[in-house]
């Protein structure tokens, strides 16, 4: 099979992180993309747990751990402590 030039392969394109509303399984996953949709939303809820600072801050948001979505003020929150996935 014939190579293309450098200049000429696809590049994978990185899409910069939005701060908008997020499905508690999608940002998961984006924090553990090698890992199934479960134990990622399970890690991430334990590491909301765990940060006292993070959990008393989503708290005061109406976060709550059985929460499915996230406002784009709780996804702030979260980006500004655990950083951009």
């Amino acid at each position: 099979m014939k190579e293309l030039p450098e200049e000429e392969e696809e590049e994978e394109e990185e899409i910069p992180f939005r701060i908008k509303t997020y499905k508690k399984k999608e940002l998961a996953c984006m924090y553990n993309p090698n890992i199934t949709p479960r134990c990622a939303i399970r890690i991430f809820t334990k590491w909301i747990k765990i940060n006292k600072e993070l959990l008393r801050l989503l708290t005061a948001t109406g976060y709550h751990p059985r929460t499915r979505t996230f406002t784009p003020r709780q996804v702030q929150i979260i980006t500004s402590i655990l950083d951009i996935p």
